[in-house]
């Protein structure tokens, strides 16, 4: 079996902002710090990255830049490609310029909350219309319809094209069902970091990051020594960032994150309306939890 184009750690990269503009030199510091610290691949404009609030000239520049300043060496997934409307998302993916991006990831529709066939008719017609590999994203409690685990194999089984799961369910169960049924070329990875190392353990080889943005050598780390089977280190790793997880989303994603990248010195804490900066109560129980486990 030839060997998989992306696995171990991803991260969902932020995108700053200040003043309500991108803050591009921000931007190329998080590129610079998180391929420093030793993830495998980047994943542009993604939940994290804010891509919903973005324009779609933003969009391009922000992944323009993205490609530009990580100049090769890492892969690029790029995650803008969600929605609810099936024929616009084929049509954006049959005018889009595909240079310099490794794969693709697409949400599955949110708000309609589509039946199984639904979601495995719209997948498929985006496997017929995409250039590039598609990593799956569920992600039901953004979407309020999961797909299950049937849903994901059969999808597995009838195009190439899908190379990977991103399984942000929660639930285990399911995704240890996906790991035993699908075929050995498609990928099972994390999209919940609290549950990446036991996801591992069972089988998945790999995730889809929120805080490998802040500190990705541990997070990384903690990957890499599960994937080789060295668990006690990576449980060491996973426990020292274990009590953070809960803070990063107290108040919705990325407003935890971008709090403690501003605790960092990498960008500020800007988030785009409708979401809000994390209050300031709330900075103060995460700078005590990070002093605690002595990453900052």
């Amino acid at each position: 079996m030839s060997q998989p184009i992306l696995s171990g750690t991803g991260v969902a990269l932020v995108t700053p902002f200040r003043n309500k503009s991108i803050d591009f030199p921000a931007l190329e510091g998080m590129i610079n710090h998180v391929i420093e610290g030793g993830v495998d691949f980047i994943v542009s404009l993604g939940t994290t990255g804010e891509a919903i609030t973005q324009s779609v000239d933003e969009c391009r520049q922000v992944l323009d830049f993205t490609i530009e300043k990580t100049d090769g060496r890492v892969p690029i997934v790029a995650g803008l490609f969600g929605g609810n409307y099936t024929d616009k998302i084929v049509a954006g993916l049959q005018s889009y310029n595909f240079d310099g991006i490794t794969a693709i990831m697409s949400s599955s529709p949110a708000y309609s909350k589509p039946s199984q066939e639904g979601i495995f008719r719209h997948y498929m017609a985006l496997a017929e219309a995409s250039p590039r590999p598609i990593i799956i994203y569920n992600v039901p409690g953004r979407t309020s319809s999961n797909i299950e685990a049937e849903t994901t194999v059969r999808l597995a089984h009838a195009s190439d094209k899908f190379i990977a799961v991103k399984e942000a369910s929660g639930d285990l169960a399911q995704a240890m069902s996906i790991i035993k049924e699908k075929p050995g070329r498609f990928q099972v990875w994390s999209g919940e970091d609290p549950l990446t190392l036991p996801m591992l353990a069972c089988g998945a080889t790999g995730v889809i990051s929120v805080i490998a943005n802040a500190f990705p050598k541990p997070f990384s780390g903690m990957v890499r020594h599960a994937m080789q089977g060295a668990l006690i280190e990576a449980r060491e790793l996973n426990e020292l960032l274990h009590d953070i997880h809960p803070h990063l989303y107290a108040h919705g994603n990325p407003a935890g994150v971008k709090a403690v990248l501003d605790m960092l010195g990498l960008c500020s804490k800007e988030v785009r309306i409708p979401l809000t900066s994390l209050p300031d109560a709330a900075c103060q129980r995460l700078r005590a939890e990070l002093k605690k486990a002595g990453v900052v």
